[in-house]
């Protein structure tokens, strides 16, 4: 096979292995089978990212399959040293060298399965632990191995920066995912390596001396900082937070997306003018502090998730925006109808709306759909209260061209919602045919079944009619907002 011929091949199963991760019916392990070449190149794109690709990371079974692997990856150095040191059991049972060195194609390192990995290993006196974990670490860790994403858990304390072939592994690092309770010496030591994370998650935990000193060291000595994730793992307000606010103004020029779980402490925000992407809110509903987001102007700004922000800080925000918004999920505090407004006067670019409406709303929520031409898809969220035969009128009567994707609630107890649906399908007609998505919230498995099945049968009917292209009734009420919408990142390639 030509060099051509390979790399049309390698191109055609990395797309395979994205059309994978979305549907797990396709699978490239019959690609394994066809010839040498095949196998080639399959190999390396299969194990680029085991944990992400597989679920391995909380599966104790395909764990421990796992870990047979890599462990034939261990020297006879090694192995010599674990029976030197009373350990024997690696000695006779993992002779046979693997075809590949697999772990040399790990391109994401996820510590945590590294940790369920070891914590797997049967029949060891605790006290050898440590020695296991020396001889794995450095499997992974060495000059055959090269990094762009890297996961530390919870409490971690193994100084893995100071690992023989640190630099190499972490030098090309793009991503890095970590919990404030780590040592933060180890962030401390890769910020010393690793020059070019453009995205960062940052988890942190309560702690009543917090000491965010490594990742401080670690944010401000990136040059491509792009995209930035705090995740607070608690409830309440944190002041320690301030640093890590004030660090993320030097990187304000490269930071395009942000989110943060908390109401910012600083006016941080004010300087990281060129946001594309934020997201901001709670995880609930306590009261707050939201001053310092108010007449924050952010005119790149393209992409708004809120949650259970108050109405006029959301509609300040908007306001602000420059019309450049093309997509936006809010679930709100106050009186829906003043940011609703800032909506339609400000966003006559809009293509996706999430939402929590309620029905005082209505007249407001009319004039978006009016004014926002290029509105595509829509969310109704949190509606268990909701008029939905006055909404469904509204949406026939008002419903730009442009738009044919919904995303509807349900709580199934309220029956007569499918009634009014069944008015709003059947007057679609002569329409663009609609893609529906619709979640039954119903906590009784065997009611949730009824519901779902009611529901099928009317929009098979509808389907038949050519009135919906496209449906889904999931049982998870985890969801992606608009999974409408494909979204790739292009620096994990």
């Amino acid at each position: 096979m030509s060099k051509l011929d390979k790399d049309i091949l390698f191109l055609i199963l990395k797309e395979l292995q994205e059309i994978r991760l979305r549907n797990d019916s396709i699978s490239l392990y019959p690609c394994l089978l066809v010839n040498k070449t095949w196998c080639e190149i399959t190999v390396p794109i299969l194990w680029k990212n085991p944990a992400g690709l597989y679920g391995l990371v909380n599966h104790g079974t395909t764990n421990n399959l796992l870990l047979n692997t890599i462990l034939l990856h261990l020297s006879k150095e090694s192995r010599a040293n674990l029976k030197n040191q009373g350990i024997d059991r690696f000695a006779e049972t993992y002779q046979q060298q693997p075809l590949f060195n697999y772990i040399s194609f790990w391109r994401y390192l996820d510590l945590q399965l590294v940790e369920n990995m070891i914590k797997s290993i049967e029949n060891i006196d605790e006290s050898k632990i440590s020695i296991i974990r020396n001889e794995i670490m450095n499997l992974f860790i060495n000059r055959s191995t090269k990094f762009i994403a890297l996961s530390i858990p919870d409490h971690f304390d193994y100084q893995l920066h100071h690992i023989s072939g640190a630099e190499h592994c972490f030098s090309g690092l793009k991503s890095l995912d970590s919990y404030s309770n780590i040592n933060q010496n180890i962030l401390i030591g890769l910020s010393r390596i690793s020059k070019s994370i453009k995205e960062l998650t940052f988890k942190i935990r309560f702690c009543n001396n917090p000491d965010y000193s490594g990742i401080i060291n670690l944010i401000e000595a990136q040059k491509i900082l792009n995209e930035v994730y705090i995740i607070h793992c608690y409830s309440g307000r944190n002041e320690s937070c301030k640093v890590i606010e004030e660090s993320l103004i030097k990187s304000a020029d490269n930071i395009h997306h942000l989110m943060i779980e908390r109401e910012p402490i600083t006016k941080f925000l004010s300087h990281l003018i060129n946001l594309t992407n934020l997201t901001i809110g709670l995880q609930d509903r306590n009261d707050t502090n939201w001053s310092n987001l108010y007449g924050v102007s952010l005119p790149f700004l393209k992409v708004l998730k809120a949650d259970y922000i108050p109405s006029n800080i959301l509609a300040s925000l908007i306001e602000n925006t420059k019309g450049n918004l093309t997509e936006i999920s809010i679930s709100y505090n106050g009186d829906g109808r003043i940011f609703i407004q800032a909506i339609y006067q400000n966003c006559l670019n809009l293509k996706y709306l999430a939402l929590s409406i309620n029905n005082d709303s209505f007249s407001e929520f009319e004039k978006l759909l009016i004014n926002c031409q290029h509105l595509n898809g829509l969310v109704i969220m949190d509606a268990r209260n909701l008029y939905y035969d006055d909404l469904f009128k509204i949406l026939i009567r008002s419903s730009p061209i442009s738009l044919f994707r919904f995303k509807f609630f349900f709580n199934t107890k309220y029956n007569h919602k499918l009634k009014y649906l069944k008015l709003f399908l059947d007057n679609w007609k002569n329409r663009h045919p609609i893609l529906l998505h619709l979640i039954l919230v119903e906590y009784f498995a065997d009611q949730h079944m009824k519901q779902k099945k009611r529901a099928k049968d009317l929009i098979e009917k509808c389907k038949d009619k050519g009135i919906i292209k496209h449906y889904d009734i999931p049982f998870s009420y985890l969801f992606e907002t608009f999974e409408w919408i494909k979204r790739k990142p292009d620096f994990y390639n």
